[in-house]
C-alpha cells in the first residue's frame, strides 16, 4: 500500500478531530480504482496518545514542531534533519497537512518538499508558490465557520480522498480497555474539571457543588484528572464521589468515558474523546474560541457559558476579564439541569442555536 503522510501537529483534541479525515485518506482514491493507503500520522508529543487510538493510522511519528508546540523548542538543524530523514526513509510521496485557521502549512510544506514529497495539500491564506500542489484558500475554497472535523475532512477531500461507504464522518477511536474494574457496573456521570488553560476552567468549588447536587439527585459520580490534578480532583470529588485523579492515561480514560451516561468538562481533549465514544457531553465552553468549530462533535451536547462574553474569540489562555464571567456565571444547578436533559435525551434550545449539529 502507498504511504501518505497526514500532519496534525497539535494537542489530543486536535488529533481526535482529525480522525474522519484520516479514515478518508486510509480509504484511498477508490473511485479511481486505487488501493487503500498506509497513513503515517505526523503529530506532536501532546497529540501522540490520541494518535494511537485512531482507526486508519498505520504509523505514528511524533515530532516537536518548533512553530506549533508550546512552549516552542528552538529551531535546530538536527531536529529538521530528523524529520526529513524519516520522510525520505519512509518513501512518502504525498502529504495532507491539517491546520486550524490561525496556522500556516507552509513551513512544514517546505520541509516535506525538501524531503522529496511530490504532492502536498493544505490550506493557506498566503501565496504558497510551489510549496503546495493543492492550495485551499480560507473563505473562498473552504468555509471557516464549520466544525474542525469537517474542515479537516474537506482538506482530505480536496486531495481526492473520500470516506468509505457507510462511514458517517463522526469521531471514532479504538483500542481502549474495559475500565469497569475502576468504576464498577452501576451507571455513573463523569466530571473532568481540569483544563490546560485557565480561561477554559469552571471554578473548582462550582464543580464540587455540582457533584453534591448530582449525588443528591441519585447519580453516581466519577471524577477524573491527570497526575498533576490530584488536589483538584480530591476537592471536586469530596467524600463520596469516585476519585480517579492521576489514575488514568488517555486509553484508560477512554474506557471510563465509554460507559458514562454523561461527561461534564470544559473545552478539553476529554470532551472530544467522549465525542469519539458517542458519550453525551455537558460542556462548560469558554468563548475564547468559537463553539461552531470546537464544541464536541456529533454527540448529544449541552453548551454552557456566555458565548457573547467580552473574552469572545480572544484565544486567551488566561481570562482577560475580571471574575471570569463567561463561565463563573454558570451555576451548579444549571449544570445539573443540563445533565438531566442529556440523560433524558432532550438537549436545550439554546445549545441548538449556538452550535450547528452535523
Amino acid at each position: 500500500m502507498t504511504p501518505v503522510l497526514v500532519a496534525r501537529l497539535d494537542s489530543v483534541g486536535d488529533v481526535l478531530l482529525a480522525g474522519p479525515a484520516i479514515r478518508a485518506v486510509a480509504h484511498g482514491r477508490r473511485a479511481d480504482g486505487g488501493e487503500p493507503n498506509d497513513v503515517v500520522l505526523l503529530c506532536g508529543p501532546q497529540g501522540e496518545p490520541a494518535a494511537a487510538l485512531l482507526p486508519g493510522v498505520t504509523e505514528v511519528y511524533s515530532w516537536s514542531c518548533p512553530w506549533i508546540v508550546k512552549p516552542a523548542p528552538p529551531v535546530e538543524q538536527q531536529q529538521l534533519d530528523a524529520l526529513r530523514r524519516f520522510v525520505t526513509d519512509s518513501r512518502i510521496t504525498e502529504a495532507v497537512i491539517l491546520t486550524s485557521f490561525h496556522q500556516s502549512p507552509l513551513p512544514l510544506a517546505l520541509q516535506l518538499r525538501l524531503a522529496g514529497v511530490r504532492r502536498i495539500t493544505g490550506v493557506s491564506t498566503d501565496y504558497a508558490g510551489s510549496l503546495l500542489d493543492i492550495r485551499l484558500r480560507p473563505g473562498e475554497d473552504l468555509a471557516e465557520d464549520q466544525p474542525e472535523a469537517e474542515r479537516a475532512l474537506a482538506i482530505a477531500s480536496a486531495a481526492g480522498f473520500r470516506l468509505p461507504p457507510g462511514d458517517d464522518g463522526k469521531l471514532r477511536i479504538t483500542g481502549y480497555p474495559d475500565a469497569r474494574e475502576l468504576v464498577g457496573e452501576e451507571p455513573y456521570v463523569v466530571v473532568h474539571p481540569g483544563s490546560s488553560a485557565a480561561a477554559r476552567s469552571w471554578p473548582a468549588l462550582h464543580h464540587a457543588a455540582a457533584v453534591e447536587l448530582l449525588e443528591g439527585a441519585g447519580h453516581r459520580v466519577v471524577v477524573t484528572g491527570g497526575p498533576g490534578e490530584t488536589k483538584l480532583t480530591a476537592t471536586v470529588a469530596g467524600p463520596s464521589a469516585v476519585d480517579l485523579g492521576g489514575r488514568t492515561d488517555l486509553k484508560t480514560l477512554a474506557g471510563v468515558l465509554a460507559h458514562a451516561e454523561v461527561l461534564i468538562t470544559g473545552n478539553t481533549g476529554p470532551a472530544h474523546l467522549a465525542a469519539a465514544l458517542g458519550t453525551p457531553v455537558a460542556c462548560l465552553f469558554s468563548p475564547v474560541v468559537p463553539a461552531i468549530r470546537w464544541a464536541p462533535y456529533g454527540v448529544p451536547l449541552e453548551l454552557l457559558g456566555d458565548q457573547a462574553a467580552p473574552c469572545r474569540l480572544t484565544r486567551a489562555t488566561e481570562c482577560p476579564v475580571p471574575g471570569h464571567p463567561c463561565l463563573s456565571s454558570v451555576g451548579p444547578e444549571q449544570l445539573v439541569e443540563a445533565v438531566e436533559r442529556l440523560i433524558s435525551g432532550v438537549t436545550s434550545l439554546s445549545t441548538r442555536r449556538k452550535v450547528r449539529y452535523p
